[in-house]
């Protein structure tokens, strides 16, 4: 394969390397094209790969006419638009294929560049990770490559070669990347990459359908890290408020409905105790307005540029979703209370069951309320009594619990008796109600894990939990977890249920030590958390910051656009003062003999640039008409450069080689050197 390679011509070499650039740019948003457009450009790029192999000729400009069409026409079709993002991207990939299939001078070729340039731009719009920007960081070198190659003289030259002088170039123009995003102003909502609201990565949802969080169980990717100012509290007490659903239609969990906003309907009524935890969560983008506490946090987050409030059931929101990576200072109490004390109005909402469902689930709390033990029993009893015939009537916790129909709390109840945290609490909860006992789910997060590595908190989507929260009258609002009591490791030593392996994973298993894997995983999670750190949540505030430390008292935007002008200016003098000193530093008589050659090519003399000083008197000779004085003297004056380079310095007097090559400078102005086109076009 690789002798292959080396037998084709340079121009296909040259495209077959610029397709496999194009092809790694467009890899990384293939999960987020359509599939017809995935297809289209990897169909195009194989055949235009074939043509520059077998050294065919290009389809006709009717054939590239066709595909435009329908690439437009089925753009429209997938996204209704041909604007915005979505649309554009899809767009833009297509356009970059279809233009490799008319790359036949040049000029086509530039254009394909600064088409793949756009084109990993968009990767941005998908994803800012560490990954993302180490993948588009090899395609920048890989165009870079395919742009020096293109300006590279003819011959075959190494790869090797070509991708040295693209990094040389990219290392050169890096402090520049650098100085522009410490100082280039970020003011919103401009800055920023935009993203669609509907593309939420959060995996919780203000629904719940049962079933709906077994798949998030799969899911191992971060969804926050946390810094704990002190000791990290008990495992026990990591609970991650998300929303909170009230409202059962026999199948699906949601917000509780009125009239008016949920956060206008009651104070929540927090009262807290004993000593706070102060930490600080670094939240990935969900597009979600929730901003995640741990239980309880009577204080707003400290979330610059966004206006947070506290619903009546203590979950924190923004007016607008988080569509980025966000980072915020917490103070928690896990010893609190909340609720109203006696029954109010609206507490009766917590008590409603659709109806006709999970018939067999009334029956047991009609029989638990007729059993003498628990006639008059108070709401903290009957809770206990649900809770031991949830440890001990023979139910699992699993990650495969089977479809559930109709009546989901009487099949766990009677029937499966395994389910996922969401099936529990469901389950727990409909009792709950049916015993006459105001209960909610709550959904978010529970527990993590620290990193090695840099002793931050993880927590993934594989923690998403629910639980739920039980009216007590005079306790108020108290959480009670039924999953702690079906499996306690998984709130209590946090341990998580893994899914089945698949033969691959197996395989990989085997041959890897999943010690080694783990800590390459802590690793990496930790490079890149400081990625989001130190790049993605560089915000104006980090700017001024970094203004305060250099001496400003009251930075502004205003400091950050006099600070930028002045390192761009800073560093163009550099720049002029590394030519000049370059140029002072480079061979004199070079130089003096660069110039002489330019002006015998301005005069119609045809000449390499590295034509010695007795080759350029032969041509001048041969070129000139007999006894031109202006010639003779221009020849002389060549041969005299000559053999001050080559002369001896054995037979020289010191300082003899400055001062006559000083003579041959000043003589160089003295000569009347022919003008434009004095040399008559003639065989050499």
């Amino acid at each position: 394969m690789l002798h292959a390679l080396r037998n084709l011509p340079r121009d296909a070499r040259d495209t077959l390397f610029l397709l496999a650039v194009i092809a790694w740019i467009i890899a990384p948003q293939v999960g987020h094209l359509p599939v017809w457009c995935t297809a289209m450009a990897a169909a195009i790029l194989v055949w235009r790969g074939w043509t520059a192999v077998q050294g065919l000729a290009l389809p006709s400009r009717w054939w590239l006419l066709a595909l435009l069409v329908l690439a437009t026409a089925a753009t429209l079709f997938t996204h209704r638009t041909l604007f915005g993002q979505e649309a554009g991207v899809t767009f833009i990939v297509v356009l970059l294929a279809l233009k490799t299939l008319e790359m036949r001078a040049r000029r086509d070729a530039f254009v394909i560049f600064f088409l793949g340039f756009f084109t990993m731009l968009s990767n941005f719009f998908v994803s800012q990770s560490l990954l993302t920007a180490t993948c588009m960081l090899v395609a920048l070198l890989g165009l870079l490559s395919a742009l020096v190659n293109s300006h590279m003289p003819v011959g075959r030259p190494p790869l090797v070669q070509v991708v040295k002088r693209a990094a040389g170039m990219a290392l050169l123009g890096a402090p520049i990347m650098v100085v522009l995003f410490m100082l280039f102003p970020r003011l919103a909502p401009l800055w920023g990459v935009p993203t669609d609201t509907n593309l939420g990565r959060s995996g919780l949802s203000e629904r719940m359908q049962v079933g709906t969080m077994a798949r998030l169980a799969l899911d191992s990717s971060v969804a926050m890290r946390l810094q704990f100012d002190g000791p990290t509290p008990h495992q026990a007490d990591l609970y991650f408020r998300g929303p909170v659903l009230s409202s059962f239609d026999g199948r699906e969990w949601s917000p509780l409905r009125s009239g008016f906003p949920a956060h206008l309907q009651t104070t929540p009524q927090l009262q807290v105790d004993g000593p706070a935890v102060s930490y600080q969560v670094t939240l990935e983008g969900n597009n979600r307005p929730w901003v995640l506490t741990l239980d309880a946090t009577p204080q707003a987050p400290s979330l610059p540029s966004y206006k947070l409030l506290m619903k009546s059931d203590l979950q924190w929101v923004t007016e607008r979703p988080l569509a980025g990576l966000v980072r915020y200072q917490v103070q928690s109490y896990p010893r609190f209370r909340h609720g109203p004390s006696q029954a109010v109005l609206g507490i009766q909402d917590y008590l409603e069951l659709p109806p006709g469902f999970n018939p067999r689930t009334l029956q047991l709390a009609a029989d638990l309320r007729r059993n003498p033990q628990y006639a008059r029993a108070d709401a903290t009893t009957l809770v206990d009594a649900v809770l031991q015939r949830l440890r001990t009537g023979g139910y699992t916790y699993t990650l495969e619990p089977g479809l559930f129909g109709t009546h989901s709390a009487d099949e766990f109840w009677f029937d499966n008796k395994q389910g996922f945290c969401e099936h529990i609490a469901s389950s727990f909860v409909v009792l709950m109600r049916a015993l006459d006992i105001p209960a909610r789910i709550v959904t978010g997060y529970q527990g993590g894990e620290a990193n090695p590595v840099d002793g931050l908190w993880t927590v993934r989507q594989s923690d998403a939990h629910a639980w739920a929260e039980v009216w007590m009258g005079a306790q108020g609002w108290v959480r009670v977890d039924p999953t702690s009591a079906v499996a306690p490791a998984r709130t209590g030593s946090l341990q998580r249920l893994q899914p089945p392996t698949n033969a691959f994973a197996q395989a990989i298993g085997a041959a890897i030590n999943p010690a080694f894997a783990m800590n390459l995983r802590a690793i990496w999670e930790a490079a890149n958390n400081r990625w989001n750190q130190w790049v993605l949540n560089y915000t104006q505030t980090q700017q001024l910051n970094l203004l305060r430390n250099l001496g400003f008292e009251s930075p502004s935007w205003q400091d950050l656009t006099y600070m930028l002008i002045g390192m761009v200016v800073l560093v163009s003098l550099a720049g002029a003062a590394w030519t000049l000193w370059e140029r002072h530093h480079q061979d004199p008589w070079l130089r003096l003999l660069q110039r002489a050659t330019q002006q015998l090519r301005r005069a119609g003399l045809d000449v390499a640039p590295n034509t010695p000083p007795r080759r350029l008197t032969t041509l001048v000779q041969a070129a000139a008409s007999p006894g031109d004085a202006a010639c003779e003297g221009l020849c002389a004056w060549l041969l005299r450069l000559e053999a001050w380079r080559y002369s001896s310095p054995l037979h020289t007097p010191a300082g003899e080689h400055a001062d006559n090559l000083g003579t041959l400078r000043r003589q160089y102005h003295q000569l009347s050197w022919p003008g434009a086109h004095y040399f008559k076009p003639r065989p050499v």
